[in-house]
């Protein structure tokens, strides 16, 4: 078991990070509005995780003006999709080992 979690991705530790990775994986752009309001977190706190994905270059943003209006947005990049996958892979093996010590 410890051999699996320490494959587990310290960047997805956090529950914001885990949702901003779960809405980017099943949309190409998201602004950072739209993120703010599904996560339901500061300005602040969206902020600092998109900046610890990015650090980790797993996010990549882009700075538009729509109707006058500074817009960010947000993409997953193929390193961030890949990692994301493989720690989703990893916390499903977790499950199911679990499953299989109950049954």
């Amino acid at each position: 078991m410890k051999e699996i979690i320490s494959h587990l991705r310290k960047a997805f530790d956090h529950r914001v990070r885990l949702g901003v990775m779960s809405i980017l994986m099943v949309n190409d752009w998201v602004d950072f509005t739209t993120l703010r309001d599904n996560l339901e977190v500061s300005d602040g706190n969206l902020a600092s995780h998109l900046k610890a994905l990015e650090k980790e270059g797993y996010t990549e943003l882009q700075k538009q003006f729509i109707d006058r209006r500074p817009n960010t947005s947000y993409r997953a990049t193929a390193k961030g999709r890949a990692a994301f996958l493989d720690h989703l892979n990893y916390l499903e093996k977790i499950i199911n080992m679990q499953k299989e010590q109950t049954d």
